[in-house]
Protein backbone atom coordinates (compact mmCIF):
# COMPACT_ATOMS: atom_id res chain seq x y z
CA UNK A 1 0.00 0.00 0.00
CA UNK A 2 1.77 2.70 -0.68
CA UNK A 3 1.62 6.29 0.99
CA UNK A 4 -1.37 8.26 -0.83
CA UNK A 5 -3.66 4.74 0.00
CA UNK A 6 -2.33 4.33 3.85
CA UNK A 7 -3.43 8.23 4.15
CA UNK A 8 -6.73 7.26 2.88
CA UNK A 9 -7.63 4.41 4.81
CA UNK A 10 -6.10 5.99 8.01
CA UNK A 11 -7.87 9.68 7.50
CA UNK A 12 -11.73 7.35 7.06
CA UNK A 13 -10.68 5.58 10.29
CA UNK A 14 -10.30 9.11 11.97
CA UNK A 15 -13.13 10.11 10.55
CA UNK A 16 -15.56 7.37 11.83
CA UNK A 17 -14.19 8.39 15.29
CA UNK A 18 -14.93 11.87 15.18
CA UNK A 19 -18.51 10.71 13.58
CA UNK A 20 -19.24 8.72 16.43
CA UNK A 21 -17.69 11.37 18.65
CA UNK A 22 -20.58 13.90 17.35
CA UNK A 23 -18.09 16.15 15.63
CA UNK A 24 -19.19 18.54 13.19
CA UNK A 25 -17.08 18.50 10.86
CA UNK A 26 -15.25 15.24 10.98
CA UNK A 27 -13.64 15.40 7.23
CA UNK A 28 -11.90 18.58 7.54
CA UNK A 29 -10.69 17.60 11.36
CA UNK A 30 -9.91 14.17 10.25
CA UNK A 31 -7.68 15.13 7.98
CA UNK A 32 -5.86 18.28 9.81
CA UNK A 33 -5.24 15.20 12.46
CA UNK A 34 -3.59 13.02 9.81
CA UNK A 35 -1.96 15.81 8.30
CA UNK A 36 0.03 16.81 11.38
CA UNK A 37 1.27 13.54 12.48
CA UNK A 38 2.23 12.78 9.27
CA UNK A 39 4.65 15.85 10.06
CA UNK A 40 5.63 14.32 13.32
CA UNK A 41 8.17 12.42 11.90
CA UNK A 42 6.91 8.93 13.47
CA UNK A 43 7.21 5.34 11.78
CA UNK A 44 3.71 4.53 9.74
CA UNK A 45 2.19 2.61 13.63
CA UNK A 46 3.46 5.54 15.17
CA UNK A 47 1.74 7.93 13.08
CA UNK A 48 -1.69 5.70 13.26
CA UNK A 49 -1.30 5.29 17.02
CA UNK A 50 -0.77 8.78 17.48
CA UNK A 51 -3.83 10.06 14.78
CA UNK A 52 -6.14 7.63 16.81
CA UNK A 53 -5.39 8.80 20.21
CA UNK A 54 -6.22 12.62 19.57
CA UNK A 55 -9.24 11.76 17.64
CA UNK A 56 -10.12 9.88 20.19
CA UNK A 57 -9.03 12.63 22.75
CA UNK A 58 -11.67 15.18 19.71
CA UNK A 59 -14.90 13.06 20.08
CA UNK A 60 -14.40 13.05 23.67
CA UNK A 61 -14.53 16.79 23.62
CA UNK A 62 -11.56 18.44 23.92
CA UNK A 63 -11.56 21.21 21.58
CA UNK A 64 -9.04 20.55 18.18
CA UNK A 65 -6.95 23.59 18.75
CA UNK A 66 -5.89 21.71 22.72
CA UNK A 67 -5.52 18.49 20.70
CA UNK A 68 -3.24 19.47 17.38
CA UNK A 69 -1.25 22.36 20.44
CA UNK A 70 -1.74 24.83 17.84
CA UNK A 71 -3.62 26.46 16.22
CA UNK A 72 -3.62 28.39 12.42
CA UNK A 73 -4.20 32.61 12.94
CA UNK A 74 -3.65 35.13 10.48
CA UNK A 75 -1.73 33.09 8.47
CA UNK A 76 1.22 31.70 11.08
CA UNK A 77 0.27 28.66 13.14
CA UNK A 78 0.04 29.70 17.44
CA UNK A 79 0.83 27.29 20.16
CA UNK A 80 -2.17 26.62 22.33
CA UNK A 81 -2.79 24.74 25.93
CA UNK A 82 -4.99 24.33 28.44
CA UNK A 83 -5.98 27.05 30.78
CA UNK A 84 -5.49 29.97 27.67
CA UNK A 85 -8.00 30.61 25.34
CA UNK A 86 -7.84 28.99 21.92
CA UNK A 87 -8.24 31.59 19.11
CA UNK A 88 -10.94 31.69 17.16
CA UNK A 89 -11.34 32.96 13.50
CA UNK A 90 -13.74 35.57 14.27
CA UNK A 91 -11.06 37.56 15.93
CA UNK A 92 -8.99 37.31 12.81
CA UNK A 93 -11.11 40.26 12.06
CA UNK A 94 -9.82 42.64 14.80
CA UNK A 95 -6.50 41.66 13.38
CA UNK A 96 -6.41 42.29 9.92
CA UNK A 97 -8.37 45.53 11.10
CA UNK A 98 -5.52 46.52 13.14
CA UNK A 99 -2.90 45.98 10.44
CA UNK A 100 -4.82 47.95 7.65
CA UNK A 101 -5.08 50.61 9.88
CA UNK A 102 -1.21 50.16 10.70
CA UNK A 103 -0.73 50.41 7.38
CA UNK A 104 -2.70 53.36 6.52
CA UNK A 105 -0.83 55.49 9.39
CA UNK A 106 2.57 53.95 8.93
CA UNK A 107 2.98 52.68 5.44
CA UNK A 108 3.12 49.03 4.18
CA UNK A 109 5.71 47.88 6.64
CA UNK A 110 4.65 50.20 9.31
CA UNK A 111 7.96 51.66 10.44
CA UNK A 112 7.90 53.46 13.71
CA UNK A 113 4.42 51.59 14.40
CA UNK A 114 3.60 51.00 17.69
CA UNK A 115 0.75 48.78 19.47
CA UNK A 116 -0.90 47.15 22.49
CA UNK A 117 -2.45 43.52 22.50
CA UNK A 118 -4.63 43.96 25.41
CA UNK A 119 -5.87 40.34 26.95
CA UNK A 120 -3.56 39.22 24.79
CA UNK A 121 -4.41 35.17 25.61
CA UNK A 122 -2.43 33.07 23.38
CA UNK A 123 -0.30 36.26 21.89
CA UNK A 124 -2.48 35.98 18.47
CA UNK A 125 -3.30 39.08 17.80
CA UNK A 126 0.25 39.88 18.67
CA UNK A 127 2.20 37.86 16.71
CA UNK A 128 -0.23 38.07 13.95
CA UNK A 129 0.41 41.97 13.70
CA UNK A 130 3.69 41.43 14.41
CA UNK A 131 3.97 39.09 11.52
CA UNK A 132 2.06 41.58 8.75
CA UNK A 133 3.57 44.51 10.12
CA UNK A 134 7.43 43.79 9.84
CA UNK A 135 8.19 47.71 11.65
CA UNK A 136 5.79 47.69 14.48
CA UNK A 137 6.77 47.17 17.98
CA UNK A 138 4.66 45.49 20.39
CA UNK A 139 3.46 45.19 23.89
CA UNK A 140 0.74 42.31 24.38
CA UNK A 141 -0.57 42.06 28.31
CA UNK A 142 -2.77 39.90 30.58
CA UNK A 143 -3.97 39.26 33.30
CA UNK A 144 -3.03 35.88 33.69
CA UNK A 145 0.61 34.31 34.10
CA UNK A 146 0.17 31.50 31.71
CA UNK A 147 -1.44 33.48 28.92
CA UNK A 148 1.75 35.82 29.36
CA UNK A 149 4.18 32.91 29.17
CA UNK A 150 2.48 30.89 25.93
CA UNK A 151 2.56 34.57 24.34
CA UNK A 152 5.91 34.72 25.17
CA UNK A 153 6.84 31.22 23.95
CA UNK A 154 4.99 31.81 20.71
CA UNK A 155 7.04 35.52 19.99
CA UNK A 156 10.09 33.54 20.62
CA UNK A 157 9.02 30.06 18.42
CA UNK A 158 8.17 33.08 15.51
CA UNK A 159 11.27 34.74 15.34
CA UNK A 160 8.97 37.85 17.03
CA UNK A 161 10.42 38.07 20.63
CA UNK A 162 12.68 41.35 19.60
CA UNK A 163 9.51 43.61 18.61
CA UNK A 164 7.19 42.01 20.84
CA UNK A 165 7.30 42.88 24.92
CA UNK A 166 5.17 40.52 27.24
CA UNK A 167 3.56 41.96 30.43
CA UNK A 168 1.22 39.83 32.92
CA UNK A 169 -1.05 42.21 35.11
CA UNK A 170 -4.56 44.13 35.52
CA UNK A 171 -5.13 45.44 32.19
CA UNK A 172 -2.73 48.60 31.42
CA UNK A 173 -0.85 49.09 34.85
CA UNK A 174 1.82 46.60 33.93
CA UNK A 175 2.32 48.69 30.86
CA UNK A 176 2.86 51.97 32.66
CA UNK A 177 6.48 51.30 33.49
CA UNK A 178 7.45 49.36 30.21
CA UNK A 179 8.06 51.81 27.63
CA UNK A 180 4.32 51.32 26.32
CA UNK A 181 2.30 54.56 24.95
CA UNK A 182 2.18 56.46 22.44
CA UNK A 183 0.51 53.92 20.51
CA UNK A 184 -1.16 53.92 17.24
CA UNK A 185 -3.37 51.12 17.78
CA UNK A 186 -4.38 49.11 20.96
CA UNK A 187 -6.39 45.87 20.19
CA UNK A 188 -8.36 44.27 22.57
CA UNK A 189 -10.46 41.09 22.11
CA UNK A 190 -11.31 41.18 26.05
CA UNK A 191 -14.12 38.23 27.87
CA UNK A 192 -17.34 39.87 27.12
CA UNK A 193 -19.85 36.72 27.51
CA UNK A 194 -22.61 37.85 30.10
CA UNK A 195 -22.43 35.68 33.19
CA UNK A 196 -26.02 34.72 32.70
CA UNK A 197 -25.33 32.84 29.39
CA UNK A 198 -22.32 31.25 30.53
CA UNK A 199 -24.39 29.69 33.23
CA UNK A 200 -26.71 28.57 30.38
CA UNK A 201 -27.20 28.16 27.11
CA UNK A 202 -22.95 29.38 26.40
CA UNK A 203 -21.98 26.92 29.59
CA UNK A 204 -20.41 24.46 26.82
CA UNK A 205 -17.55 27.11 26.27
CA UNK A 206 -16.29 26.50 29.55
CA UNK A 207 -15.98 22.69 29.68
CA UNK A 208 -12.21 23.44 28.52
CA UNK A 209 -11.34 26.60 28.49
CA UNK A 210 -11.11 29.64 31.14
CA UNK A 211 -14.00 31.12 33.04
CA UNK A 212 -12.41 34.52 32.48
CA UNK A 213 -11.72 34.28 28.85
CA UNK A 214 -15.04 34.26 28.27
CA UNK A 215 -17.28 36.36 31.54
CA UNK A 216 -17.82 39.81 30.59
CA UNK A 217 -19.40 40.11 33.97
CA UNK A 218 -23.40 40.42 34.22
CA UNK A 219 -24.25 42.47 30.82
CA UNK A 220 -21.05 41.67 29.22
CA UNK A 221 -19.88 44.61 28.98
CA UNK A 222 -17.59 45.39 32.37
CA UNK A 223 -14.42 44.97 31.45
CA UNK A 224 -15.02 47.24 27.97
CA UNK A 225 -16.26 50.17 30.52
CA UNK A 226 -12.46 49.87 31.87
CA UNK A 227 -10.64 49.63 28.51
CA UNK A 228 -12.52 52.58 27.25
CA UNK A 229 -11.21 54.81 30.27
CA UNK A 230 -7.65 53.73 30.36
CA UNK A 231 -6.65 53.09 26.68
CA UNK A 232 -7.09 57.09 25.80
CA UNK A 233 -3.52 57.61 27.62
CA UNK A 234 -1.95 55.26 25.82
CA UNK A 235 -2.85 56.30 22.50
CA UNK A 236 -1.45 59.03 19.92
CA UNK A 237 -4.07 61.51 18.81
CA UNK A 238 -5.36 59.99 15.92
CA UNK A 239 -4.21 56.60 17.24
CA UNK A 240 -7.35 54.06 16.78
CA UNK A 241 -8.84 51.84 19.62
CA UNK A 242 -10.38 48.42 18.52
CA UNK A 243 -12.50 46.41 20.42
CA UNK A 244 -14.14 42.98 19.43
CA UNK A 245 -18.10 42.99 20.55
CA UNK A 246 -20.13 40.54 20.53
CA UNK A 247 -24.06 40.08 19.02
CA UNK A 248 -26.16 42.96 20.19
CA UNK A 249 -23.26 44.65 21.73
CA UNK A 250 -22.74 47.73 19.38
CA UNK A 251 -25.42 50.06 20.60
CA UNK A 252 -24.08 49.81 23.95
CA UNK A 253 -20.62 50.27 23.18
CA UNK A 254 -20.92 53.20 20.93
CA UNK A 255 -22.92 55.09 24.05
CA UNK A 256 -19.71 54.49 26.80
CA UNK A 257 -17.46 55.69 23.76
CA UNK A 258 -19.57 58.53 23.25
CA UNK A 259 -20.01 59.29 27.27
CA UNK A 260 -16.31 58.97 27.74
CA UNK A 261 -15.37 62.18 25.70
CA UNK A 262 -12.03 60.64 24.68
CA UNK A 263 -12.83 59.62 21.50
CA UNK A 264 -14.07 61.70 18.34
CA UNK A 265 -15.19 58.76 16.04
CA UNK A 266 -16.70 55.53 16.33
CA UNK A 267 -16.94 52.69 13.59
CA UNK A 268 -18.22 49.56 12.99
CA UNK A 269 -16.73 46.76 11.25
CA UNK A 270 -19.13 43.92 10.08
CA UNK A 271 -18.17 40.28 9.45
CA UNK A 272 -18.89 39.08 6.13
CA UNK A 273 -22.54 37.67 7.98
CA UNK A 274 -22.76 41.46 8.13
CA UNK A 275 -22.97 41.37 12.11
CA UNK A 276 -20.78 44.01 13.91
CA UNK A 277 -17.54 42.25 15.37
CA UNK A 278 -15.41 44.95 16.03
CA UNK A 279 -15.52 48.70 17.00
CA UNK A 280 -13.04 51.11 16.27
CA UNK A 281 -12.73 54.40 18.55
CA UNK A 282 -10.73 57.21 17.48
CA UNK A 283 -8.80 58.88 20.45
CA UNK A 284 -9.63 62.78 20.23
CA UNK A 285 -7.45 66.14 20.45
CA UNK A 286 -9.40 67.19 23.66
CA UNK A 287 -11.49 65.07 25.90
CA UNK A 288 -14.80 66.52 27.23
CA UNK A 289 -14.42 69.46 29.74
CA UNK A 290 -11.04 71.17 27.85
CA UNK A 291 -8.90 68.49 29.38
CA UNK A 292 -6.09 67.02 26.85
CA UNK A 293 -5.32 63.44 26.81
CA UNK A 294 -1.75 62.17 27.91
CA UNK A 295 0.34 63.63 25.20
CA UNK A 296 1.27 61.67 21.58
CA UNK A 297 4.46 61.07 19.83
Amino acid sequence: MDIAEDDGALTGAIQNILIAGGIDDPIAESERIVSETREMELDPMGVRERAVSMARARASGIPLGYVLGRQRFMGIEIAVGPGVLIPRSETELLGWEAVARLREARGAHGLGARVIDMCCGSGNLACGIAHAIPGAEVWASDLMEDCATLTLRNAQRLGLSDRIHVASGDLFEPLAASGAGACDVIACNPPYISSHRLSRDRQDLLDHEPRQAFDGGPYGLSIYQRLIRDAAPFLVTGGWLLLELGAGQAVSLELLLGRSGAYDHVELVADPQGEPRVIAARRAIMVKGGRSPAPGR
